[in-house]
């Protein structure tokens, strides 16, 4: 996390806090761990890392206890000179409250290295050990990422050592009274006040959806949908006053006080966001009746379905993702227990599945929300999106038609809306009145007669209208806009006393998204060339046309085509050392990882261009030869790709010594095994048995479900010769673990046991390249790994497309001194007898 994020939070007139500011590296690495009691005590422990403080809230403190598992909450990164900050931070400004140092000093990576290489690495793992040496605090400890949990979720443990305690550990038992005291009586007033960002706080303004077609909804990973609710947008506001805002600023608290009185069951000081409804006893929304709740038949409930929490306790939560900003809101109401504030659920991904739902329940429709994306005050967003069963339309009354027959009051109401600064005609509406709503709205008419026409159209049954000012406000469902920009079939929903006119607008479904412009929530990875349908390039004589770049090859994740040839773009430079020469079979997806697909080793050279290069191959199987792609260049790899290559499977040989491979290969299958952490501890038996017989070993994710072991040979053997030594070693390994593991080919004979596959050793067989992707959910990448990482926080689906290249930029290629020596198998073979 930078430290633009620590600044971003902060008022430096206000607070005292130091600014920003790295400290170069030099000298013992500083920790510290300091006592914040703001509007709840909690421990922040800090550790210098990259010349800033890395920084965890720890709620308990710290602890000397193993057994205590301590949660951890990584938050943004604090300047190099905060280690030493101790004072009181004013009310109105991020983190009010009390903070003082109750531990600090120094701090090494468990194997006592300088630098911070390890330490880097065990951060980006999230598995950072370290030992502390301070006043209170000594002694090894771990930071350990909670898997599946939020991103942020840590748990800070001590290692058993001779510092460690067994004895119920306190952090505040350490803490002097006089401490203590200073935190609960010091009162945190501001320096300074600074009137226009204490506005800016306090002018909290609504999020708004973007409208969009049916048609284009789709279940995108990382979005969640909600339903949508038919009643008044409001901002509630919890603690000491209790307010009710609409999103024009009408204040709702005395008009709808149900809303209010629960509101003010809720002590911590918040801003909530949800929508005013009236229901029947059914559950069905009620629009008209909120108008005149008051009035309204007893069966009708009022409640207040809230969504999104902007701020709680003084702090500004909108820059924070909305999946957090959801748990905070449901924790918050959780134990309210009252009928009028419902806490409005959600569904992941599943969004057709949830309008299905809305058409059967009759609803307005459904929203859908970019679940990682922060809250965007007073705009319309295209991270939330909504999605309509029924079209409505917000309209300005600029007048009425006298009545016919036995109806009383008047006959059709005229709409209008502005349009370009300009008020223009829209159409009569005349149904979806009942005697309640006829009444009223022509009372309200009635004090609002304007000398001239509004607008300057032509208007239905003009000589029978009465004009109005363009004031009120109403919302009307309708069928379709005709050609001539007028509402076909309206009817009337109700006022809409929570808007004015200026904020009516033409509710316009955003233009169908292409595939690659879809919020599809996976991460960004901004692509010029991805975001065309078909591009040509030139490489010196070489012409290569790239097709369909929008299709999309993980419908699910929308991931598209065009993404993964710029994957293979990037990434070039590395995986094209372990392709040279060698040939390769083509497992084809052109239709993406859904469809069935198909293998393809035999080139039709009449119909490839002039310089794809190939080598022909001969099959015993087939009693001919075969025309094998060689790929060793980026044309060559990314005219494979465009044929719909997902992953790149090259023979353990070349082209030119195809009997002799270059490695040796143990593929840890694990199949149906559940327990990925046996996979875990049976590759570091392979690592063992290999480093004590003088070899040395490379791993590698497979990008599906398991591990390979790489072994360098350089050729110098046949695939005979190989083959026996990856059998003879799979039978050591298989003695270690006899529970666990197999050398049995057939699945149906191996049940839950990780196959030892030996038989990848032999001419004509492929495996999956380094950084290879992988047709696979979540665009997988095959990936090398140091052997620290082979451990039981390991998960094969934390390697993709979107984080490789920064992967390889941050560790370079793990494997690049792979071919540095050849292993003498025959010499090993003799040590492991």
């Amino acid at each position: 996390m930078a430290l633009e994020e620590y600044v971003k939070k902060r008022n430096f007139k206000e607070t005292s806090e130091p600014g920003t500011g790295k400290r170069k590296a030099s000298g013992s690495l500083k920790f510290v761990v300091q006592r914040h009691h703001a509007s709840r005590l909690h421990y922040d422990f800090r550790l210098e890392l990259e010349g800033v403080l890395k920084s965890w809230a720890v709620p308990k403190g710290p602890s000397l206890n193993p057994k205590d598992k301590r949660l951890a909450m990584m938050v943004e990164d604090h300047p190099y000179d905060y280690r030493t900050f101790e004072g009181v931070i004013p009310e109105g400004n991020y983190g009010a409250g009390v903070v003082t140092i109750f531990d600090e000093g120094t701090y090494e990576p468990l194997s006592g290295e300088s630098g911070e290489k390890e330490l880097k690495q065990g951060l980006h793992s999230g598995n950072l050990k370290f030992r502390l040496h301070g006043k209170t605090l000594n002694g090894e400890f771990a930071l350990v990422k909670i898997k599946g949990n939020e991103d942020n979720a840590w748990l800070l443990i001590k290692h058993r050592d001779e510092y460690a305690l067994d004895k119920k550990f306190n952090a505040e038992d350490l803490v002097p009274k006089s401490v203590k005291e200073r935190g609960v009586k010091q009162k945190a007033k501001p320096k300074t006040i600074n009137t226009k960002v204490v506005q800016e706080e306090i002018s909290f303004k609504p999020m708004l959806a973007k409208l969009a077609p049916a048609t284009e909804l789709v279940d995108n990973a990382g979005w969640i949908y909600e339903r949508k609710l038919d009643g008044y947008r409001a901002l509630g506001y919890t603690g000491d006053k209790v307010r009710l805002v609409s999103r024009n600023d009408i204040e709702f608290q005395d008009k709808y006080k149900p809303v209010s009185k629960a509101l003010s069951k809720i002590k911590r000081e918040a801003v909530i966001d949800g929508e005013v409804v009236t229901e029947d006893k059914n559950g069905h929304n009620i629009f008209q009746h909120l108008q005149n709740y008051a009035s309204a038949k007893k069966d009708i409930l009022l409640k207040y379905y809230v969504f999104d929490l902007l701020s709680l306790d003084g702090h500004d939560l909108r820059d924070l993702e909305l999946r957090k900003r959801k748990q905070l809101l449901k924790a918050l109401i959780d134990n309210l227990n009252d009928p009028s504030i419902i806490y409005n659920d959600h569904i992941s991904e599943k969004g057709k599945e949830l309008f299905g739902e809305a058409i059967k329940n009759e609803w307005e429709g459904i929203i859908a929300k970019d679940a990682s994306a922060p809250y965007e005050s007073n705009r319309r967003s295209d991270k939330w999106l909504k999605f309509k069963i029924i079209n409505a339309q917000e309209a300005v009354i600029i007048g009425y038609s006298t009545p016919d027959g036995s109806r009383k009051y008047f006959g059709s109401l005229v709409l209008g809306m502005f349009k370009n600064d300009k008020l223009i005609y829209i159409g009569n509406c005349g149904t979806g009145f009942n005697e309640v709503t006829l009444k009223d709205v022509f009372s309200r008419m009635s004090e609002l007669p304007a000398v001239k026409k509004p607008v300057k159209e032509k208007v239905h049954r003009e000589r029978d209208v009465t004009w109005v000012k363009p004031v009120l406000v109403c919302e009307v469902t309708y069928s379709e806009w005709t050609d001539d920009g007028h509402l076909r079939h309206p009817v009337f929903k109700g006022l809409r006393t929570d808007k004015g006119p200026e904020d009516v607008v033409e509710e316009i479904p955003m233009a169908p998204l292409k595939d690659e412009q879809k919020n599809t929530g996976k991460p960004d990875r901004p692509s010029s060339k991805a975001n065309k349908e078909e591009i040509e390039e030139s490489f010196g004589k070489k012409k290569l046309k790239l097709t369909n770049l929008g299709k999309f090859y993980w419908k699910k994740e929308k991931i598209s085509k065009g993404e993964l040839i710029e994957y293979y773009r990037d990434i070039a430079d590395y995986i094209l050392p372990y392709l040279k020469d060698r040939p390769l079979s083509l497992n084809r997806h052109p239709n993406g990882i859904d469809a069935p697909g198909f293998f393809q080793k035999d080139l039709d050279v009449e119909q490839i261009p002039s310089w794809i290069k190939y080598a022909p191959m001969y099959s015993e199987s087939n009693d001919k030869d075969i025309d094998y792609l060689i790929c060793n260049n980026l044309p060559n790899l990314l005219w494979m790709v465009n044929l719909g290559c997902i992953e790149i499977n090259p023979w353990l040989s070349t082209y030119k010594k195809p009997e002799n491979p270059i490695f040796a290969v143990m593929d840890l299958d694990p199949n149906d095994v559940d327990d990925f952490t046996e996979v875990v501890r049976v590759a570091l038996t392979a690592k063992k048995l290999l480093e004590q017989i003088g070899i040395t070993p490379y791993i590698k994710t497979s990008g599906s479900r398991g591990l390979h072991i790489f072994i360098h040979v350089g050729a110098k053997y046949d695939y005979e010769i190989t083959k026996n030594f990856i059998h003879y070693l799979g039978q050591m390994i298989h003695q270690h673990h006899p529970d666990t593991t197999s050398l049995e080919r057939s699945p149906s004979k191996r049940k839950k046991q990780i196959y030892l596959d030996f038989l990848q050793n032999r001419r004509g067989q492929t495996i999956a390249a380094p950084y290879s992707a992988r047709p696979k959910p979540g665009a997988t990448v095959s990936t090398p790994l140091e052997w620290r990482e082979v451990n039981e926080t390991l998960n094969i689906k934390d390697f993709t497309i979107f984080n490789t290249l920064d992967r390889l930029k941050e560790k370079g290629d793990l494997w690049k001194d792979i071919t540095a020596e050849k292993t003498d198998l025959k010499a090993a073979l003799e040590k492991l007898r």
